[in-house]
């Protein structure tokens, strides 16, 4: 199946900006991607992957992240526990768990192959505590956004045929009655 990979592209480009704007991450900080490239395609989540479209996403994403600071964490499905990848000083710096395995196309996802190929030194891990993260195809990234997650609305609700949504975090609040929640100037 031919897929336009410019046009996801440019619309994954849409989405991140707007949920980085959302999200006010900061360098050093850890952007979770749940995705289904056979949702993004058209298809049913988990069988029919498309490594071209995993290629495209993650690269996309790289290109957006990498230069403000960002680290990714790329979530796998379910046959792999949802384990992440990551870069290897990603996982060291937060003590994240590493976990012995290596994403295929039906036991990770085409996504997670492609973080593992244009990564410079990935590793799995087990879980992480992201401060944004972009769901795109219904793949569950809650379990990886710190808590407070706060639901973010891109402008575009799709990507390809796959429906996107998004979460940031925020600190809890904590207090009474008497606490006052903006900040000091």
């Amino acid at each position: 199946m031919a897929v336009d990979t410019s046009k996801i592209e440019a619309d994954l480009n849409v989405i991140v900006s707007d949920v980085l704007d959302a999200a006010h991450l900061r360098k050093g900080d850890l952007f979770v991607l749940g995705c289904s490239t056979s949702e993004v395609v058209g298809g049913h989540i988990g069988k029919d992957s498309n490594p071209a479209v995993g290629m495209a996403i993650i690269k996309t994403l790289v290109d957006k992240l990498r230069p403000l600071g960002i680290h990714l964490a790329v979530q796998g499905c379910e046959h792999i526990n949802r384990s992440l990848v990551v870069e290897r000083e990603v996982a060291e710096k937060n003590h994240f768990e590493i976990v012995t395995v290596v994403p295929a196309l039906h036991a990770g996802g085409a996504a997670s192959i492609a973080a593992f190929k244009q990564f410079k030194d990935p590793v799995e891990v087990e879980h992480v505590v992201a401060q944004a993260g972009l769901d795109i195809g219904d793949t569950a990234i809650g379990q990886h956004v710190k808590f407070v997650q706060v639901p973010v609305r891109p402008s575009l609700k799709e990507l390809g045929s796959a429906h996107v949504t998004a979460l940031r975090s925020r600190p809890k609040y904590v207090g009474g009655p008497r606490a006052n929640y903006d900040p000091i100037k």
